[in-house]
């Protein structure tokens, strides 16, 4: 028998037509924990995105500008407190994406959502979860050209320096130029309806992060001339800063916001896939901030800073090719914010249910987009959403204290306070569910909340 909770007998009977019933042969390891639902099933309908272009897109929603902050968050406790407290987070991390993703499956085949989840968790917070995280998208989509504004002129600088020897125009040396012409990429790319559309974006920003990981490592081994000489270096050693710093490696793997898109989008999308995708991802990015935590460390030692690429000489020509990878980084970093921010503020206007299947298979719209927005929709969200952040960013040069509250707020309901009530209150009622990590969700919520009021 089929076992159902955290919804009523009429909304199981809606959704039987969408799937048909399929052998127990393959039943992954979410299926016993949450309920054979839906593997016992099979979808009628399959997703066409890849197991690699899953992963990085969801690697590079988590990999951002916050990694050059590791070498200062190793610096405030030391080399070992640094290496446990990164391992620490990555896995928290990871185990909110993991109940996300079973969650996943007691949603409308293939329409995952927090919206979705909500409804059958806390339907009257639902459009209050989505406004949150419609907000902290579109705080860090500005951030993301704040950082681009900033940089590109440093970047520019240091190629001149560098190769003429002379100073580029005034022009290229204007931040807001650089982020006006930027927005030529970024707005195209800002309309793609579905995720996976972005894949060989995020490829090159991945790449991006390559280079700076051999930036990092080569500039330990063989020092650019000019780079100032180590402060203190500490196998064990808490400072005072360990309290604010220790927030950047909690947030450092924020990428919730995409994981339902993912699971709606992948081919064949069982648990063992999407753990896959999790721990891939969420192991490369814990990885990657390790060595670029210890390597800027021992570099700079207790003198480091909170912006690991500023500490090297900006007129080397090595440096500067690594400054202009985090601009690209951070650019194609830029649609994975706003294509969560468009579909969580379509729920808001909506003020309604998820749409179910009209009949035994659900349509898509002709660009492959979710049906439940239309193109027109579409269109004037997007607009809404890149060109209101473009004027903010223009503008502004410092969001610092409220893009910190808004990731204090919204990183922290999305990654850890969410996926902890949202499966603690589905397996709450059913006996085959295991007690064991249903009292381990509520634990991850609790945790969510310590971190929402103490930083």
């Amino acid at each position: 028998m089929v076992q159902t909770y955290g919804t009523t007998p009429a909304v199981a009977e809606e959704r039987e037509p969408e799937l048909q019933p399929s052998t127990s042969e393959g039943l992954g390891e979410g299926d016993a924990l949450l309920g054979a639902e839906a593997s016992v099933r099979k979808p009628k309908r399959d997703g066409h995105a890849t197991l690699s272009s899953s992963v990085g897109n969801l690697a590079n929603t988590i990999i951002g500008s916050g990694m050059l902050t590791f070498p200062l968050a190793m610096a405030s406790a030391g080399i070992l407190p640094g290496i446990v407290t990164c391992i620490f987070s990555g896995s928290v991390a990871g185990f909110g994406l993991y109940l996300l993703s079973l969650c996943a499956t007691k949603a409308p085949h293939r329409r995952a959502s927090f919206f979705a989840v909500a409804e059958l968790t806390f339907p009257r917070a639902a459009v209050f979860f989505d406004a949150a995280i419609a907000i902290k998208c579109f705080g860090v989509s500005i951030s993301y050209l704040i950082i681009v504004k900033s940089l590109m002129p440093n970047v520019i600088a240091a190629f001149y320096h560098d190769l003429s020897h002379g100073k580029p125009p005034a022009w290229a040396q204007s931040g807001r130029v650089w982020i006006t012409i930027l927005m030529g990429i970024l707005f195209p790319l800002s309309f793609m309806r579905k995720i996976d559309s972005l894949r060989h974006t995020s490829f090159m920003a991945l790449f991006s992060v390559g280079y700076l990981v051999v930036v990092v490592i080569g500039c330990y081994f063989f020092p650019i001339e000019g780079t100032q000489a180590p402060g203190e270096i500490h196998l064990v050693h808490f400072t005072p800063s360990f309290v604010s710093t220790f927030p950047v490696q909690v947030f450092a793997y924020t990428c919730a916001q995409n994981i339902f898109p993912i699971f709606n989008e992948i081919s064949s999308n069982t648990q063992a896939r999407m753990n896959i995708v999790i721990g891939t991802s969420i192991g490369s990015a814990a990885l990657i901030y390790e060595i670029i935590a210890i390597f800027g460390y021992l570099t700079f030692g207790s003198k480091v800073g909170a912006n690991i690429i500023a500490m090297y000489p900006s007129t080397s020509l090595f440096i500067a090719v690594g400054q202009l990878a985090i601009a690209i980084l951070v650019m194609f970093s830029y649609p994975l914010q706003v294509h969560p921010c468009r579909n969580c503020l379509d729920k808001v206007f909506h003020m309604g249910h998820v749409a179910k299947s009209d009949g035994e298979e659900m349509v898509e719209d002709e660009h492959g987009g979710s049906p439940d927005m239309s193109p027109l929709k579409h269109i004037l969200l997007t607009i809404a959403i890149v060109v209101s952040g473009f004027i903010i960013a223009f503008f502004i040069d410092d969001l610092q204290m409220v893009l910190s509250f808004v990731g204090s707020t919204g990183s922290t309901t999305i990654s850890f306070i969410l996926p902890g009530l949202f499966y603690w209150k589905l397996s709450h009622s059913d006996p085959t569910a295991s007690k064991g990590l249903s009292r381990a969700a509520l634990a991850l919520a609790v945790y969510g909340m310590c971190i929402f009021v103490f930083w």
